[in-house]
């Protein structure tokens, strides 16, 4: 079987498997979620397995499990409505059919440069901005204690920001300061986000607030570990950064 059809199988499989997700008690969602996540998992290992190598296991195939446990997550949180849930399970299987491609081309281009791994690299930003987005959105749904909100943001940002560095360079093993520098990053963000359940912000405001810290952050890191983190696209980032804190002090609730 050619690796197109397997995608669009793999794709298919998984979107039935979210059109699922709905039809169960409420008091089985998270356990159903963390089965789909599984699922993704086993099934993207085998979509991708034709040039798959040992580190891949944690390096590429995570991303589409994810990705289908966020969307599944969020999907529980849309009104009882046909056509909001038809779309979301459309843009899924799009999506997850478009980062399959993407991880394909990050397996083959490993230990070499082809044309279209700065597409991949871009496609792949945008996926983890989404979930990271679609995960936020979740967690501060819930409304839970500050600390546990914090821990959430954690685990789930830990793993998003380890593989998107990791794709910069592709390298052939999983490297101690590039987990340093994720685990870092993803305490960054968690404090901030505990910080913000002490506020009154809306839901979608304080999701796509440290959305948007994400976005610096993995920004700023593309480019150092690309060697390319000049003074224009440090200007460019710290104009970014200034127009975010200007959002976050207009709309502060106590100013």
């Amino acid at each position: 079987m050619r690796r197109r059809e397997k995608f669009v199988l793999s794709s298919i499989f998984l979107s039935l498997g979210l059109l699922a997700v709905q039809y169960v008690p409420l008091e089985y969602r998270y356990a159903v979620i963390a089965a789909l996540g599984l699922s993704s998992y086993l099934v993207s290992a085998w979509a991708l397995s034709d040039d798959l190598q040992k580190h891949e296991w944690l390096t590429i195939i995570p991303l589409p499990s994810l990705y289908s446990m966020s969307v599944a997550l969020f999907y529980f949180l849309l009104p009882e409505n046909i056509l909001s849930r038809f779309v979301i399970l459309l843009l899924f299987g799009v999506g997850m059919y478009t980062l399959y491609l993407t991880a394909n081309i990050f397996s083959v281009a490993k230990g070499r440069t082809i044309q279209l791994l700065h597409a991949a690299h871009a496609v792949g930003l945008m996926v983890t901005l989404l979930t990271s987005l679609l995960f936020l959105n979740t967690i501060f749904s819930l409304r839970l204690s500050w600390y546990v909100t914090g821990l959430l943001i954690f685990v789930t940002h830990l793993p998003l920001i380890f593989l998107s560095l990791w794709s910069v360079r592709l390298e052939s093993h999983i490297s101690k300061p590039l987990a340093s520098i994720s685990g870092l990053f993803a305490l960054v963000l968690s404090e901030i986000g505990l910080v913000f359940c002490f506020y009154p912000f809306s839901v979608w405001y304080s999701s796509l607030l440290l959305m948007s810290f994400l976005y610096l952050g993995l920004g700023l890191l593309h480019n150092h570990l690309q060697e390319r983190l000049f003074k224009n696209t440090l200007t460019e980032y710290l104009f970014a950064a200034v127009f975010i804190a200007m959002i976050f002090i207009f709309n502060f609730p106590l100013k």
